[in-house]
């Protein structure tokens, strides 16, 4: 790790403690540098190599142009974007879980960063990831079900999604959190892809489904608003302001996409 850390092409990204990525200020590009202070092994992480260049983050307090990933991540070229997802997963993992889960004292950073260990109970940690799913749903005439969660802007909606339970697999969460949010069966399944996700550190599993009733009956907790669209219903909507999506980094944004775009496995 150290001898990567003093190579002449490391590259190091930088990003906040509230998880803002240094960025260029005219230009869709991650801001990085070369290291130019002694490698840190408790502060410096080892993202991987791409070309056989090393690429290096540190948590840091920046006084320059900075963006979330999900304000840039659709612009960055997709080694980058996949450069900052990883920054902000092992970051906030580092800044969250300092101590040992079992015995609570203070571990070590080890393996370039990618684990912690435990002196005082023998126990290495590593980053977890939380696994949830996200749904496009669609009904016989090709609707698509877009609802609102609390706490939401006024305008804005998306799909709909939940973290995986323990026991459950991905097809039974999506029945579950569907059933739980907006009282909607669900027929066939069509997987969709993934997104990591680290907002703190979940990765999105995505699928279309068609439903097999329509009428729907909110939690009022979780979800506040809830509602059937035609195309040309969320376009007008869209036009007037009168709902908003997620962004383009999203895979929400690319579900609804395909929708719109009549490409999804139940399109007609």
């Amino acid at each position: 790790m150290k001898g990567l850390w003093y190579a002449d092409d490391t590259r190091l990204v930088k990003m906040t403690a509230d998880g803002l990525l240094a960025v260029h200020p005219d230009q869709p590009k991650l801001w990085t540098t070369r290291p130019f202070v002694e490698y840190d092994s408790q502060r410096h992480v080892l993202l991987g190599l791409v070309d056989d260049v090393a690429w290096f983050a540190v948590e840091a307090v920046l006084d320059q142009t900075v963006k979330s990933f999900r304000e840039i991540g659709a612009e960055l070229d997709p080694v980058e974007a996949d450069i900052a997802v990883t920054t902000s997963a092992i970051l906030n993992w580092h800044r969250s879980s300092p101590n040992c889960s079992g015995c609570g004292q203070p571990t070590e950073v080890t393996n370039g960063g990618f684990a912690r260990f435990c002196h005082h109970c023998r126990r290495e940690h590593f980053p977890r990831t939380d696994p949830a799913v996200i749904v496009a749903i669609v009904d016989d005439q090709d609707r698509l079900l877009l609802a609102r969660a609390a706490g939401w802007d006024n305008n804005r909606v998306s799909i709909l999604a939940g973290f995986v339970e323990a026991g459950e697999s991905f097809e039974h969460a999506v029945h579950r959190e569907i059933a739980e949010e907006v009282d909607v069966s669900l027929g066939e399944l069509h997987y969709a892809g993934s997104q990591p996700w680290p907002f703190p550190r979940s990765v999105m599993i995505g699928f279309f489904a068609r439903a097999v009733s329509t009428e729907i009956s909110i939690d009022g907790e979780e979800i506040v608003q809830a509602d059937w669209f035609t195309r040309t219903g969320l376009d007008a909507a869209l036009s007037t302001g009168e709902v908003s999506l997620p962004g383009p980094a999203s895979i929400a944004y690319r579900l609804i996409t395909a929708w719109r775009e009549g490409t999804h496995p139940f399109a007609p």
